[in-house]
């Protein structure tokens, strides 16, 4: 093994700092709801069960974003690649048009997706839990696209790579 290890106190910060040595994939959370696109990038999403087919997210309890997508019939779910950076700061921001210059692709049942998306999911809510200052929300998968091209992103030290590969 490379490197000192560190022994962390449990502050806020430094453990916001321990979280951050874990690489997570990223996701585009999505909805047209009142007509209106709506949509929060997350690095906390996991495939949770086959069977019944279930995938989980957290979400903060400070979200103003989540209780819109929380009306929605069906949510997208938008695996991240390479080629989204842009959309993702864009999703993660706090003010202004998050989806401006965002291409979407959307379906009758509401869910939104971010083109070119290496994978898809169309999901809608199954449970909704308290987790400390998160909620961890386990939504029922309804339909999968895989795409065959494209390089996940990775959110990892507060920064965006990719795959080497």
């Amino acid at each position: 093994m490379n490197g000192a290890a560190t022994a962390l106190a449990l502050d806020s910060r430094e453990l916001r700092q321990a979280y951050a040595a874990h690489p997570s994939g990223v996701v585009a959370l999505c909805a047209t709801t009142d007509g209106e696109r709506t949509g929060m990038a997350l690095s906390s999403f996991v495939p949770v069960s086959l069977e019944p087919p279930l995938v989980a997210v957290c979400i903060q309890n400070t979200s103003t974003t989540w209780p819109k997508l929380l009306r929605a019939e069906a949510l997208g779910i938008s695996v991240l690649g390479t080629e989204h950076t842009a959309a993702v700061r864009a999703l993660a921001s706090k003010s202004g048009d998050r989806f401006a210059g965002v291409h979407t692709e959307s379906r009758r049942s509401g869910a939104l997706f971010l083109a070119g998306s290496p994978l898809t999911l169309e999901v809608t809510v199954h449970d909704v839990v308290a987790a400390g200052d998160h909620q961890l929300v386990l939504l029922a998968v309804r339909d999968v696209t895989v795409w065959d091209e494209g390089a996940p992103l990775v959110f990892h030290r507060s920064s965006f790579h990719r795959l080497a590969g």
